[in-house]
């Protein structure tokens, strides 16, 4: 493996609401129970572009955005004993709005703490595996996380890489609004393995035959007018449901989620579900927001778990990454797929970047 360099390329956003540049800053060094990952490859994500548009989260500036990555590790701190130089990992970025800080992977060399790392199987590329992380994270911990705090709740589930978990919830049926979204595989394949059935999804039609590959029992036309959505659904699931993920969470599907969601059902969104709940005050029905990030303290024992079973679950087949689409430029490329991201131009596929290629 060649040297470390001291210095790497990294894209920063130089202020709140500012442009995003490629600039150099230090490549840093592990500390103790940490790794030093070269960033093969890193994903993008809706939080990357909203936090820059909307001057969510961050304070402090230039900083570095980024939530997935993948690559080998170069260097080990002290006390690291689970992962070794050369293990071909996933890592995740983060941001600590408390201290109004991020620690992204849009750069050449990220360092993290070891227990928030996954091995990944040499079956599975680098550009394929970055975009595990954030998505995957964002579908199991809203499933199935045993952990509540103020900010965050889950529907509790029995997980389906633990004993007894596998095929637990055999013949219940469930509803993902926006199944080719990139979280939205991932809930689609959880759902598999946990034995739902039927798993009634919305999508494009032209996704229909991958998402039925991922588990998917009926695809219902994303286009179609919310009450004929609503009727379909309806019709193929039996009645409302007791479990309902919206893997996008705008606001015609939020209300759409909603209505068709049981009493005392599961609603699980990917954005902040406030303003579902001031609008409907006196609901029973219970609106969980997805909480991805690992390094939260609330996520920290099912990141855990979760992360220990990524090996298996995506050697044996289990679970599939997305299907990447790799942006010419390096980091040069991810503002560019930012705008499509923000125009909804993405459909199916995850974008990827290779930090190594910038120029």
């Amino acid at each position: 493996m060649s040297a470390i360099p001291t210095q790497q390329k990294a894209l920063l956003l130089e202020s709140k609401h500012g442009k995003f540049s490629v600039g150099t800053i230090e490549v840093p060094k592990p500390g103790p129970d940490s790794v030093l990952v070269k960033v093969e490859a890193t994903a993008l994500n809706p939080l990357d572009w909203k936090i820059q548009a909307y001057g969510l989260f961050v304070e402090h500036f230039p900083t570095v955005l980024g939530f997935d990555a993948a690559g080998p590790v170069v260097a080990v701190g002290e006390n690291v004993t689970d992962v070794a130089v050369g293990d071909r990992v996933i890592a995740q970025g983060w941001f600590n709005p408390v201290e109004g800080t991020a620690h992204g992977t849009f750069q050449e060399y990220y360092d993290t703490p070891a227990r928030f790392v996954a091995k990944v199987p040499e079956t599975i590329s680098y550009d394929e595996a970055a975009t595990i992380p954030s998505c995957l994270g964002t579908a199991a911990f809203a499933l199935y996380n045993k952990v509540s705090d103020e900010n965050f709740s889950s529907s509790k589930l029995l997980a389906p890489w633990v004993e007894g978990g596998r095929g637990h919830y055999a013949g219940k049926p469930i509803l993902v609004l926006a199944g080719a979204s990139s979280v939205g595989q991932f809930v689609i394949q959880l759902a598999r393995l946990s034995g739902f059935s039927p798993i009634i999804t919305t999508a494009s039609l032209h996704n229909a035959p991958f998402l039925k590959s991922l588990g998917a029992t009926h695809v219902i036309d994303r286009k179609l007018p919310a009450e004929q959505i609503k009727a379909e659904a309806i019709k193929l699931g039996g009645g409302l449901f007791e479990y309902v993920f919206d893997a996008v969470s705008v606001a015609e599907t939020l209300e759409l989620g909603y209505a068709l969601t049981a009493p005392k059902g599961d609603l699980m969104v990917v954005l902040s579900g406030a303003e579902l709940k001031a609008a409907h005050p006196d609901t029973d029905k219970r609106i969980h927001n997805a909480q991805a990030l690992f390094v939260m303290p609330v996520n920290h024992d099912i990141a855990a778990s979760l992360l220990a079973a990524v090996p298996r679950l995506f050697a044996n087949g289990d679970l599939k990454p997305n299907r990447p689409e790799v942006l010419p430029g390096g980091l040069n490329g991810i503002v560019g797929g930012m705008e499509r991201l923000k125009k909804d131009q993405v459909s199916g596929v995850k974008l990827v970047v290779r930090p190594p290629e910038t120029a």
